[in-house]
């Protein structure tokens, strides 16, 4: 039951992590964006997922202090996943 409540809390704290991403990456991108709330937190919270499971894989997720890498890896990834999804890198006219 252990992992349960430590799944849990890592799904609270990427929900909450993931928000804050998403509403960046919105900021990063110019223009306007057409995509809701929960759409943001959602593509948010999937950047804050697969960021920290790069940056597991490259072995820089645990660093002392902030962890400015697995940061930027999370950033870089909303910043791809709302262009996509509100056509940013498709609509360009």
């Amino acid at each position: 039951m252990v992992w349960l409540a430590t799944f849990m809390w890592t799904v609270i704290i990427a929900l909450f992590v993931g928000s804050v991403i998403g509403g960046l990456a919105r900021l990063l991108l110019p223009g306007k964006q057409k995509m809701s709330l929960m759409a943001t937190i959602g593509v948010g919270f999937l950047a804050a997922l697969l960021g920290g499971l790069l940056a597991e894989a490259f072995g820089v997720a645990d660093t002392d202090g902030i962890d400015w890498i697995k940061f930027a890896m999370q950033l870089g990834l909303a910043v791809v996943g709302v262009g996509f999804y509100s056509g940013w890198f498709f609509n360009r006219a």
